[in-house]
């Protein structure tokens, strides 16, 4: 079977730094800090009192009440972001067959607002069940997914992926396998998360995840910097635009770049720590290159996975050194969780724009807070600090990688 070639021809987003692609790639390149104390409950008690948290989002705008009562927060981002990519790509849902056209929605956790407001609820009470008849469907990790197709009619392929910040890598791979085997011609992929909550913020401090740097929370997110603690949580969503290339052509479509290939992998080590030589890491960029037919020498750019976490920003380091040798040393890398925080399995779909970008516009977003450089991460690897740099970009890498090892890279090319 000859594989289709896929595009990318709309892009839209709704995160910690931009309500818009124009206006998160803009704070992107300006190196912004999305970070800022929590105001969505009283953290005064948690470990952790800073998130990355949507700013200037009022659903109100987007929604009315009726629809608000039946969608958690992670689908009112995923609708959001959904609405952008299509009309940036400029499909007509009345021109294009609906039957080939499809979804592949991830997150990694759903709704984890509804499920704590449905709990709170029931154990403030008597013990009498007294369940909102949209909890369930309000939380589940799939109904974003349905959400988006019953709004658009889309009738082709319909599924949500949850492989935990791995899980909208997955989706576009996915998404992208099914349309270069003819089973659909345009797919609208991505992720959404809304954990800036009480369960979130509480749990992944009990697993000594996050950072606690309260009193420099501006700057707490510090891939690859010797004082990092650990991640800072983000909420939002992401969405790409999947289409066969063909399809994309015959209607005049604006394309941005091609998805090249995606490579999957396990650590198969522990449960929440990388392999501590990134074996797991290493090969699944090997998997990535060899899917999209690429060498080393062809990427120009890695968007890393880089989540502040004191082992795993050493494993992902050796992994590239692993697979690219010294060539790494000529490469870009750079971790935009620096300004976005960590949006769990949105994270993926939103650092797939910023890969997308850096090819469009040959400009590599930095890693922000850099100050002291860890003596256990090769310092010839230009991992862009501080500030975004000018460099051709023919095609870029990005990596997710999530709890229970599991392990997503995708690669991206100029068109």
């Amino acid at each position: 079977m000859e594989m289709k070639r896929v595009v990318v021809t709309g892009l839209g987003t709704i995160n910690p730094i931009g309500n818009s692609v124009p206006e998160y790639w803009a704070n992107l390149e300006k190196g912004v800090s999305g970070s800022e104390l929590i105001t969505s409950f009283d953290a005064s008690k948690f470990k952790t009192k800073f998130a990355c948290q949507v700013k200037n989002f009022d659903p109100n705008a987007y929604f009315d009440r009726k629809e608000l009562k039946k969608i958690d927060p992670y689908t009112q981002f995923a609708l959001v972001a959904v609405e952008e990519a299509m009309k940036d790509s400029g499909l007509n849902t009345e021109a294009i067959d609906l039957d080939m056209a499809g979804v592949v929605w991830a997150s990694g956790i759903g709704g984890m607002q509804t499920f704590t407001e449905e709990l709170r609820g029931y154990f403030a009470g008597d013990g009498t069940p007294r369940f909102s008849p949209y909890f369930i469907p309000r939380m589940i990790s799939d109904i974003a997914a349905g959400y988006i197709s019953i709004k658009y009619g889309f009738r082709g392929p319909n599924f949500s992926t949850v492989s935990a910040c791995a899980s909208s890598t997955n989706g576009i791979i996915s998404a992208l396998d099914i349309i270069r085997t003819g089973k659909a011609n345009v797919i609208i992929a991505g992720g959404s998360e809304a954990s800036v909550n009480e369960v979130g913020v509480g749990g992944f401090n009990s697993m000594q995840a996050m950072s606690t740097n309260n009193d420099e929370y501006k700057t707490a997110s510090r891939p690859f910097d010797v004082t990092r603690d650990g991640f800072v949580i983000g909420e939002g969503g992401g969405c790409i635009i999947l289409e066969e290339y063909e399809h994309a052509k015959a209607r005049g479509a604006k394309i941005y770049c091609e998805l090249k290939g995606g490579g999957m992998s396990a650590d198969a080590y522990h449960l929440t720590a990388p392999h501590p030589e990134g074996l797991g890491a290493r090969k699944v960029m090997e998997n990535a290159l060899k899917d999209a037919d690429l060498t080393i020498q062809d990427i120009d750019y890695i968007n890393v996975h880089g989540t502040a976490t004191p082992l795993g920003d050493i494993a992902e380091a050796k992994a590239i050194i692993s697979v690219f040798g010294d060539y790494a040393f000529k490469l870009n890398i750079s971790s935009t969780k620096s300004m976005t925080g960590h949006l769990l399995g949105a994270a993926g779909a939103i650092e797939a724009i910023a890969a997308i970008f850096a090819i469009c516009t040959d400009t590599i977003p930095p890693t922000i807070n850099f100050k002291s450089p860890d003596p256990e991460i090769d310092s010839r690897l230009n991992i862009t600090p501080n500030s975004a740099q000018k460099r051709s970009v023919k095609a870029a890498l990005s990596n997710t990688f999530g709890f229970g090892g599991h392990n997503a890279s995708i690669i991206f090319q100029k068109i």
